[in-house]
Formats: structure tokens, C-alpha cells, sequence
């Protein structure tokens, strides 16, 4: 027997002891304040959305062929025009400097270092140039909201376009803020608000706590000053009249790759294909709109016929893992955005947590590919899966 010598460094240590996405998330738990990670880990209403999406990936079964040669796997793929080390992409996600305080900047750090997109929201808490600047060699994308002054939703989008990113998707399925009751319980404001509750809460916190203090304002990158609910924001600043003509309009505007984010259903997909989309996200949001919505996984098959070859189909919601990554690929995805299991990394150890998030993300995606007995991601077929819808 040995004993092993200690790491001193602390944050190195506990990233290291992370098993999966789940054990980051045990230690982004205990080192962010109930309010934001609450914002993070929660959904709309009674969580349903959220919780089947990730039953969908539980209750499916893989179907492994044995006696091949799989030594060497690539995990590449491409998407959305360009090339990706990695089947997934950093999700958009909003406030991200109040989950810790290195932001979209860890997050497009880690992102590049892997090879692999990096959105960036319009609700992010880091500028579009601010992001460019921290990973100028790297793809990035950018996640749109459209407002009702649509002269500033342009002017975001035209800011986009002269950084550099790539691709832009915007996201149609907030007409209305969903009711995310967590957040209505632990009072989150924007930019958050101290009262005796939240001061306690983090001081059990200090890395948080001194890093909220002595950093620049939480406030938005893309937006001017607000103070609210995040709900007051969607509802004062997003613009329920969207339709498909302004999906034309973008069209127009945008030169680059233009993915739709939010779409539950094969008629809406087949719909914004043909109003030019060149790909769609499906996604419920995390489950954070509509509660019971239709489930992303099961989805994707029927999209996929629906669709063919005519337009790529991303999925988001619910991958906690990489052997959920592999399950959509097998299904009829092209390709996988990771949200909340970025987060989970980010909170637990900023830049060094993201890293481990797709580091483990990696592993588990090779070694579920290895033992199914494929050596690509175009070799993922749907008979590789099978699955049950309860």
C-alpha cells in the first residue's frame, strides 16, 4: 500500500475526484449561492419537461456490435459549415458571470482549447467583441433574441457578423416568459439583489462571494441597464409578435450559417427549412418554457425523415453525459449542444471546471462509441439505439 501525496491545489484536487457531469454538479451545488445555481439547475413550473428529457435518455437501450476493430475512434464531425473536434458545442446561456465570475470567458477559452463552438447568448454577460477577443482563433456563434426594437436586434446581429461569428441562431420559443417558480421562491433579480438571506446564503460561499465583489457589475452585455425579474426582461424586451416573416428578414440580413433554435414539432422544423433556415435546434429550453413539452430525443427521428439531407438538426436539452451525445447522433442528430453540464463545470471550478466538463464529456462519448463497436460519428446508425417511450 501507498499513500498518496496531497494536492495542494485545491480546486485541481476536487475537479480531478469529478467522476461525471453529475459529480461536478454536487460541487458547483456547494460552492454557488441556492439563487443562481437554482436559476441554473431549475425549469418552468413543476420540472416535468426537464425530467422527461432526461428519462428519454435513461430509458433507451444501446445495441452494441462486438468483434471490431476500434482502437482508433474520431470524434469529429462537421456542422454548420465548418469543422468541430468534438460532436458538441457549448451551449448559449444567459447571466453567465453570476454562476461565476469568469463568465462566457472561460467558457469560450475552454470551448477552443477543445476544438470545439462556442455560443454566445444575447442574454450573455460578456460583450460580442469581449468574446471574440478571449478566443479569436476558435468558431463562434451567436444565439439572437429578437426584440421589439428590431433596430437594436440588428445592430447585435451586424456586431456579430463583424467578429467573426459564424453562425447565428435564434431562438423562437420565448414569446413569453415560462414560469420558472424556483426562481419566484429564492427572489432572483436581475442584477441580483442583497437582502439577510442571499448575504447568508453566500457566505457559506467565500470564493463566490469575494469574486461577486470584487469583479466588474454583473450586468448584460448586449442590453442596456435592467433591474427585474427575468421574467420582467422577456416579457418587456422580447417581442411576441415573431413569425415567419421576420425568419425571411434574417435571411436576408444574415449572410452566414442560420439555425433556429426551439423547435418541438416536424411541421415547424420542415416550415423554417423552407423559409431558409439551414438547420434547426431542436430544443424545449432546457425544459425552462412550456412544462410538458414535447420530449427533444424523440423528436429527432421524425425530423430527420421529415427533413433528410435538406438541413442539419442540432439537439439540446437534457444531455448530462456522453453516452446521451451518442444516443442523439444514432437517432438522426448531426450534431449536440451542451447547456446546463457547462454551467455545472463552470460553477464548480471556472475555467479548469469547464475543461473537465468536456474532458469527461470526451471520454464518455469514445468509450461508449468503442463499445458499440463503431469508429466515427458517421457510423452511428439508429439501429445502434433502441428506445422506449413510457
Amino acid at each position: 500500500m501507498q499513500f498518496k501525496a496531497p494536492d495542494l491545489n485545491f480546486r485541481r484536487a476536487r475537479l480531478a475526484g469529478a467522476a461525471n457531469v453529475w459529480d461536478l454538479r454536487k460541487i458547483a451545488k456547494r460552492r454557488t449561492p441556492k439563487a443562481p445555481f437554482d436559476y441554473t439547475d431549475g425549469a418552468a413550473e413543476q420540472e416535468v419537461s426537464l425530467r422527461r428529457a432526461r428519462e428519454a435518455f435513461h430509458d433507451l437501450e444501446f445495441r452494441p456490435g462486438v468483434l471490431r476493430d476500434v482502437s482508433h475512434v474520431d470524434l469529429s464531425t462537421s456542422i454548420a459549415g465548418g469543422r468541430s473536434a468534438l460532436p458538441f458545442a457549448i451551449a448559449p446561456t444567459g447571466f453567465t458571470r453570476m454562476m461565476h465570475a469568469e463568465g462566457e470567458v472561460a467558457g469560450v477559452q475552454a470551448a477552443h482549447a477543445a476544438g470545439i463552438p462556442f455560443t454566445l447568448s444575447t442574454m450573455g454577460t460578456t460583450s460580442v467583441e469581449g468574446v471574440a477577443t478571449a478566443g479569436p482563433d476558435g468558431r463562434r456563434w451567436f444565439q439572437l433574441y429578437l426584440w421589439k426594437d428590431r433596430d437594436k436586434s440588428m445592430a447585435l446581429v451586424e456586431r456579430a457578423k463583424q467578429a467573426g461569428y459564424d453562425t447565428l441562431m435564434v431562438t423562437v420559443d420565448t414569446a413569453v416568459a415560462g414560469s420558472r417558480q424556483r426562481d419566484v421562491r429564492n427572489g432572483m433579480t436581475i442584477p441580483p439583489a442583497l437582502t439577510l438571506k442571499t448575504v447568508l446564503d453566500a457566505s457559506y460561499r467565500p470564493e463566490w462571494w469575494i469574486n461577486f465583489l470584487t469583479t466588474e457589475p454583473l450586468s448584460f452585455a448586449s442590453l442596456s441597464k435592467f433591474s427585474g425579474t427575468v421574467a420582467d426582461l422577456i416579457n418587456e424586451m422580447f417581442d411576441p409578435t415573431l413569425t415567419f416573416e421576420d425568419l425571411d428578414w434574417l435571411r436576408e440580413v444574415w449572410d452566414g450559417k442560420l439555425f433556429v433554435k426551439g423547435i418541438q414539432t416536424v411541421e415547424d422544423a420542415v416550415k423554417v427549412v423552407d423559409h431558409g433556415a439551414d438547420g434547426v435546434v431542436i430544443s424545449n429550453h432546457g425544459g425552462r418554457q412550456l412544462d410538458r413539452a414535447p420530449i427533444p430525443l424523440h423528436i429527432v427521428p421524425d425530423v430527420r425523415a421529415a427533413l433528410g439531407d435538406r438541413a442539419e438538426i442540432i439537439l439540446d436539452t437534457g444531455v448530462m453525459s456522453g453516452g446521451d451525445i451518442v444516443a442523439a447522433l444514432a437517432v438522426g442528430a448531426d450534431f449536440v449542444l451542451v447547456g446546463r453540464a457547462y454551467l455545472y463545470g463552470l460553477m464548480a471550478g471556472g475555467r479548469e471546471g469547464v475543461d473537465r466538463m468536456i474532458e469527461l464529456m470526451s471520454a464518455e462519448i469514445k468509450r461508449t462509441m468503442q463499445l458499440l463497436g463503431v469508429t466515427s460519428i458517421a457510423e452511428l446508425r439508429p439501429e445502434h439505439v433502441r428506445m422506449y417511450r413510457r
